[in-house]
């Protein structure tokens, strides 16, 4: 019964002393230990397996015994310990908390005795302070009214001054007076219900406007609109005047501006009438010098009248161009009939300078008209470039040469640009007639000079290179095409655009197509044994070497205009207003060049084709069947070889400058050549086994001239492309399996079999 109750007493021990994991771990990780005894999985019957491993070791049971219940006895006397220090723990945090909640009722009550006292230290406070800021809201309201009473002093003396200034035309005083008195006013808006301060604000205005009036009667009456005579002149008081103007309403100051302009322009409306001779475009360099002297005449009189922000030398030239624009445009429609090209350049070219030298002189600041756009600080001193001598500009004005002579670029940021050269636009329809009628002629000397002086020749410089009329036309192109872009970038270059277009299709077919040398579909009337027995350079090519050497010229040609045409096409686009890009096309005209290219190298195959003809008709004729022995290569493959080693040399040396057309000439022939040769071929019957054999001899040769044929006879050797060599290799291949298919067919059957029946 002992032993039951101790058993149930262990296990009911080890259902209580059961920890989860995380309890366990945490144990471990407080009281680290390596005692067996710890682990959570502990296994007694381990243990003592462990302590007594063998029998020998039983002897020492009563030492290990004695060691467990020493052991033992001391785990009880440190439970006893800590469970009576455990006794006591209760009592101790009840007196613990008392006393904590003792100390907080005091810390509380001290709080409370703190705070009664920090309000009557406020209240204490108020009650100092209460006079003081009584004493500094007054002192606030006194300094207000202090203030206020000297602006209205000030308000009230200005006024009167003001007006007595206004009426003894004192303008230097009144400039200075009447902004201050502005200023002063504005202080006073909110006081505008008081009758007073009301009645000097109408004061005020009622003096604005009196001045203005006046300002305005003195300049009329020192510049009277009426006469070209200018009785009156620059004067302190006119510039004391224009100071008092930048205070008033702008609409004064642009009331003098407009006034003194239309005065001092009076002279230009009468001298260049519509009916006046000096109003036609070829003297329309007496037109801008009489501006010229004009401007340099009000900056030595009037240049320290105005203040220098009127920018008043800017507009004055700014309403001359607007005139100048207007009256051209006038005298134009009136005499349209009259207008020729060099007539038109040459106002043009006039034109456009001026617009230069007042881009160099002038910011364009009145253009825009910007709020707070300075001009840059320039020296009273004259610095009008107009001052410049001005007879460089007069000799050879006459000189046709210099209106044919591309002028330099506008510089993008002229604000003057178009001011006065934009009346010329709609007449620019004269230019674009001149320019195809111009064009149609340079297209006929390219035909006269093609037939005068004959196609290149062969071992020449011009074998084989690009036509020299060919960049003479392009040259025209450009330089027609930056003139125009300086006379316009709207519809008239769309319209030169389409004279190019019309151009270029005509020299692709006059000079290029027109001129390539006729192909004929007669082979030379042969006969087999002549050419079985010809000698290699007894028979010519079908095309003379100096024909060949003109389809290479006219393919280099075409090449170089494709190439051109396109850079031709982005320049277009560039001058052009992006509004007008999309109607730049030249995209036809490239494929004219590209149909050009493709017929000289269809009519270069055809050549070589043609002349491997009645080789390839010899070996369809042949007596395969009689031949007895395999010797060298056939006398037809001799003939073809001769052939292809006369025009292949020549052909690639004239396309030196294209090498890839070059390649495709290669690749062409070879896709036309080997088909006729298979279809040959099959048309080669009967054959007996050793006529097989020499005909895939013949045909091994064919194939290892054809992959030499980029670089046949040239002393430097390329390897030939990639997919030139394919083809070359999947065609001969094609061959060659036919005739060794016939060989191994033959080995089984009659001596002479009809195999491709």
């Amino acid at each position: 019964m002992m032993e039951e109750e101790e058993f149930e007493f262990a296990e009911d021990l080890e259902a209580i002393l059961h920890l989860t994991p995380e309890v366990q771990l945490a144990i471990e990780q407080v009281f680290p230990s390596q005692d067996p005894l710890d682990r959570a999985d502990f296994n007694a019957v381990e243990y003592i397996n462990t302590l007594f491993p063998t029998e020998q070791s039983l002897a020492n049971i009563d030492d290990v015994v004695n060691k467990i219940r020493l052991k033992i006895r001391r785990l009880d006397d440190n439970i006893r310990t800590v469970v009576r220090g455990q006794t006591n723990v209760g009592q101790d945090g009840r007196q613990a908390l008392e006393e904590a909640q003792i100390a907080i009722q005091q810390l509380f009550g001290k709080i409370k005795d703190i705070k009664d006292k920090a309000e009557k230290s406020e209240q204490m406070v108020k009650e100092i302070t209460r006079d003081i800021k009584q004493l500094d809201h007054a002192k606030r309201h006194l300094t207000t009214s202090i203030t206020t009473l000297n602006h209205l002093h000030m308000l009230a003396g200005g006024v009167d001054s003001l007006e007595a200034m206004t009426r003894k035309r004192q303008y230097g005083e009144v400039a200075n007076l009447l902004q201050g008195v502005v200023n002063v006013l504005e202080h006073f808006h909110k006081y505008m219900s008081i009758p007073q301060i009301r009645q000097l604000s109408e004061r005020v205005k009622a003096a604005q406007s009196e001045l203005g009036t006046q300002i305005l009667a003195d300049f009329e009456e020192a510049f009277p609109s009426q006469g070209s005579k200018r009785p009156g002149g620059p004067s302190n008081v006119l510039r004391d005047a224009c100071l008092v103007a930048n205070v008033l309403d702008p609409r004064i100051k642009q009331e003098i501006i407009k006034k003194f302009i239309r005065q001092h322009l009076s002279e230009y409306l009468v001298l260049f009438q519509e009916n006046q001779d000096v109003a036609w475009l070829d003297k329309i360099d007496r037109r801008y010098a009489w501006i010229k002297r004009q401007l340099v005449d009000y900056e030595e009189k009037y240049g320290r009248m105005f203040p220098e922000e009127w920018s008043m030398t800017e507009r004055i030239a700014v309403e001359f161009c607007h005139i100048t624009r207007v009256e051209l445009a006038k005298v134009m429609r009136t005499r349209a009939k009259e207008i020729e090209v060099k007539l038109l350049l040459f106002a043009i070219q006039r034109t456009t300078n001026f617009e230069g030298l007042l881009a160099k002189r002038f910011t364009g600041c009145t253009l825009t008209d910007i709020p707070g756009k300075k001009r840059p600080e320039s020296p009273l001193e004259p610095t009008n470039p107009f001052l410049e001598d001005e007879s460089s500009e007069d000799v050879g004005t006459e000189k046709d040469e210099d209106l044919a002579k591309p002028r330099k670029p506008k510089a993008p940021d002229n604000p003057f640009h178009g001011i006065v050269s934009k009346c010329f636009e709609p007449h620019l329809y004269v230019y674009i007639e001149s320019q195809d009628k111009n064009l149609g002629e340079l297209i006929d000397r390219f035909v006269a000079d093609f037939r005068a002086q004959g196609p290149p020749k062969a071992g020449t410089e011009e074998g084989g290179a690009v036509l020299p009329s060919c960049a003479d036309l392009f040259v025209y192109y450009k330089k027609c095409m930056v003139q125009c872009s300086q006379l316009s970038t709207g519809e008239p270059m769309i319209a030169l655009t389409t004279i190019f277009q019309k151009f270029l299709r005509e020299y692709a077919w006059k000079i290029l197509s027109g001129n390539l040398p006729k192909s004929s579909s007669n082979s030379g009337g042969l006969t087999i044994s002549s050419l079985l027995k010809e000698k290699e350079g007894s028979e010519a090519a079908k095309f003379t070497v100096d024909e060949l050497c003109l389809i290479c010229s006219i393919l280099s040609t075409a090449e170089y205009c494709l190439a051109t045409t396109q850079q031709l096409e982005e320049k277009l686009k560039e001058k052009v207003d992006k509004i007008l890009m999309e109607r730049i096309n030249l995209t036809g005209e490239m494929d004219t060049f590209s149909t050009v290219i493709s017929n000289s190298i269809q009519l270069l195959v055809q050549d070589l084709d043609a002349a491997c003809d009645p080789a390839l008709t010899a070996m369809s004729k042949m007596p395969w069947q009689s031949v007895e022995h395999v010797g060298d290569q056939s006398p037809y493959v001799t003939s073809i070889i001769m052939h292809i080693k006369q025009n292949v040399p020549i052909i690639r040396e004239n396309l030196a400058s294209t090498r890839k057309y070059f390649t495709q000439f290669c690749i062409k022939f070879t896709n036309s050549f080997i088909p006729k040769f298979i279809n040959h071929l099959f048309r080669c019957k009967p054959i007996s086994m050793v006529g097989a054999e020499q005909l895939l001899l013949d045909t091994h040769s064919l194939k290892t001239v054809l992959l030499d044929l980029p670089s046949i006879g040239s002393q430097v050797l390329r390897k030939a492309p990639a997919s030139y060599t394919k083809i070359v290799v999947k065609g001969m291949t094609r061959a060659e399996m036919i005739l060794k298919l016939h060989s191994l067919t033959f080995k089984g059957s009659e001596p002479e079999i009809d195999l491709f029946v």
